[in-house]
């Protein structure tokens, strides 16, 4: 018998940069209050926000939309958006979740 290998009706594009996103937000954590590497912090995860909000859309995952967003305007290097410590502690857990759950959901159909 031979197995018959079939290719799934879809892809997962935002699994890498969720899964990158989570992991820096965690790694990050560290220098919360460094001025420096937190603003490299802040445009390493917006990025990674945005490339996700291009794969939700692109999925028509639109639920996915406002969470994505927060986090790319929350970490903007642009318009820093000041918190205390334990605000910016929870709002890494959180986005770190927000990232892996829709890096996981987020599936863009296959066109052949």
């Amino acid at each position: 018998m031979s197995a018959r290998q079939t290719t799934p009706d879809f892809t997962r594009p935002a699994l890498a940069p969720g899964l990158l996103g989570a992991i820096a937000l965690v790694a990050f954590l560290a220098v919360i209050g460094d001025d420096g590497w937190f603003t490299v912090a802040r445009f390493v995860i917006a990025i990674l926000a945005l490339i996700m909000l291009v794969f939700a859309v692109q999925a028509k995952q639109w639920w996915w939309l406002p969470p994505l967003a927060a986090i790319a305007v929350l970490w903007n290097p642009v318009l820093p958006i000041v918190l205390p410590l334990v605000g910016w502690q929870i709002a890494h857990g959180v986005g770190a979740i927000v990232f892996v759950a829709s890096g996981l959901l987020i599936k863009v159909h296959r066109v052949d």
